[in-house]
């Protein structure tokens, strides 16, 4: 009897801990089901209004829009969903580079600033500034015609320029330019004896010869055969 009675008690434990369980899944699934009507009573009106809505778009676009474009665009979309993981790694993989090459573009940022910032202090700005205004003076005076006669002597102006800037050329003019400024204020004597004392200079004699020779040569110049030859290079008068 003590044993039989022993197996009933462990039945009707076992069956009190089943009903048990079983309560407590009946009490499980009627809380989702209330939270299931909850959030459906809170998302009724969002999904009315995002239907009202939807439809209120749809109908603007309504003569604009065709079922079987979004349904050929849907069937391209989902064609196209490994194109679309692709493009989405490479845009990670540029925001990386972004990330990284960030601070390097920063610094290089920097620095320009302040390579900008001394040359405006050196005056770069200011001397190309100055020259656009040359630059447009000298397009302002120039017609057609006088770019064409340029066009044509270009080569000889700048072999002109060549020969000029040449440093012994450079020079001459330079030590010329100082004995003037060096002697322009002292006394001249213009007398016919002066005049004559300086020609016993070598050297007086020597660059009088040289002028009578450069007077020579601009004499010819300017004569007809000087303006013929003249043509024939290209220069007009």
């Amino acid at each position: 009897m003590d044993e039989v009675m022993l197996e009933l008690n462990r039945k009707m434990d076992l069956l009190s801990a089943q009903v048990q369980f079983l309560t407590e899944q009946a009490q499980a699934a009627e809380r989702q089901r209330a939270e299931r009507a909850e959030l459906m009573r809170d998302l009724t009106p969002i999904v009315n209004d995002a239907y009202r809505l939807t439809v209120e778009q749809l109908e603007e676009v309504e003569q604009y829009v065709d079922l079987n474009d979004l349904l050929r665009l849907l069937k391209r979309l989902l064609r196209n969903g490994r194109n679309f993981d692709k493009l989405l790694d490479q845009i990670e993989s540029a925001l990386d580079l972004v990330e990284t090459v960030g601070p390097l573009s920063d610094e290089a940022f920097g620095k320009a600033v302040d390579t900008l910032e001394q040359m405006e202090r050196k005056g770069y700005f200011l001397f190309a500034r100055g020259g656009m205004q040359i630059v447009d003076n000298i397009v302002t005076s120039f017609g057609e015609e006088d770019v064409r006669l340029l066009g044509d002597n270009v080569v000889l102006i700048l072999r002109t320029i060549k020969e000029m800037t040449q440093p012994e050329v450079m020079n001459f003019v330079r030590n010329t330019v100082e004995i003037i400024d060096r002697e322009k204020d002292q006394p001249v004597q213009t007398s016919l004896v002066a005049l004559w004392r300086q020609l016993q200079d070598p050297n007086v004699r020597r660059g009088l010869a040289i002028s009578m020779r450069v007077l020579r040569t601009i004499g010819v110049q300017t004569g007809n055969g000087g303006t013929a030859a003249a043509r024939t290079n290209g220069i007009t008068k």
